[in-house]
């Protein structure tokens, strides 16, 4: 599949992105959280819950995976092939995590070394978009110009190595929800690190038109005594968006970052309130679409029904909120 041909089966209005990458800590960490026993079988066995809900290619273009999922079955089919014949592309997370960045207390992603030669093998694989993350935490001094710096520098040369490879990018500056920052502060940061990103990936010769970018929301912080409500959140967004990502961008599909089910959904479904957006604009969540199902499933197969039926409702709420016929009453 081409980057293009990728491109317009991701940025169709109404689906969005399952990010079900998380790494082999992380997944075992919220398994262990709902009573699970945090094993390699069961972590396959939470994704076939998933993955094999009924109808979710009717809101889902594509899921976003761990290498270890990479290799995992259902039934004897390889779970790429298996979302593949459902009409769901599967994708690969393909940064290798945090680490320090010298002279500072932040954090910048690594991954870039190797990247072509895992990239081949991930197509092998069957996937054919990839997924890279980098991290902004706000505090009175952070996130450093430094950082802002480095992570775009990575972000740009992480996304010619994707398309060399004919892989669409997923480029992913997460400014993180946690602190007590204002709303206003959170819009300043984000378009810093926008402006930045943009311009390292105008550097690399990296085109725009074949990646999908996935920002953080403009919020207030997690501790805020003060926090901004729905409407706020989206028109606040919105302005960043509009003043730092060029309309040739043809899909943004936004991260949750610690926001609630709820809360993710009533913020996307605002954004289309708005009026017309120039980029397609859906979701790729993580938590905000997996927490409901993962309480309902408790590792048991007796729960997968019910978990599935949670989930699929989960995306289609969030289907509707990406095209604007979301209501909160829809919540009941």
């Amino acid at each position: 599949m081409s980057m293009s041909e990728t491109i317009a089966a991701i940025a169709v209005p109404g689906k969005g992105i399952l990010a079900a990458d998380e790494s082999v800590s992380t997944a075992s960490k919220r398994l262990t959280a709902a009573g699970v026993d945090p094993s390699e079988e069961n972590r396959r066995r939470y994704r076939e819950m998933l993955f094999t809900g009924k109808d979710i290619e009717k809101y889902l273009a594509g899921v976003i995976l761990f290498e270890e999922t990479l290799a995992q079955k259902t039934k004897g089919i390889p779970f790429p092939d298996y979302l593949l014949k459902r009409g769901i592309l599967p994708g690969i997370k393909v940064d290798q995590g945090l680490h320090p960045l010298e002279g500072t207390t932040e954090q910048v992603t690594e991954g870039l070394k190797g990247l072509n030669i895992r990239l081949r093998a991930y197509r092998k694989s069957g996937a054919c978009f990839a997924k890279w993350r980098a991290v902004y935490q706000i505090s009175e001094k952070t996130p450093s110009d430094a950082l802002i710096h480095e992570n775009a520098e990575r972000l740009a040369k992480y996304a010619s190595v994707c398309q060399s490879e004919d892989f669409v990018p997923i480029v992913e500056p997460e400014v993180l929800i946690d602190g007590d920052h204002s709303i206003a502060r959170c819009a300043e940061v984000s378009r810093r690190v926008l402006k930045a990103v943009f311009a390292a990936l105008r550097n690399e010769d990296v085109d725009i038109t074949l990646i999908i970018l996935k920002p953080s929301m403009v919020i207030s912080g997690k501790s805020s005594k003060d926090r901004a409500d729905a409407k706020t959140v989206a028109k606040e967004t919105i302005a960043v968006l509009k003043e730092t990502v060029s309309k040739s961008v043809p899909t943004i599909n936004f991260l949750s970052g610690g926001q609630s089910p709820v809360e993710a959904t009533c913020h996307l479904s605002e954004m289309h309130k708005l009026g017309s957006l120039p980029w397609n604009v859906s979701f790729s969540y993580a938590r905000a679409l997996q927490e409901p199902a993962l309480d309902a499933w408790k590792g048991k197969d007796a729960n997968n029904a019910s978990a599935q039926a949670t989930f699929v409702k989960r995306l289609k709420l969030n289907s509707l909120a990406s095209t604007g016929q979301y209501t909160s009453s829809m919540e009941e």
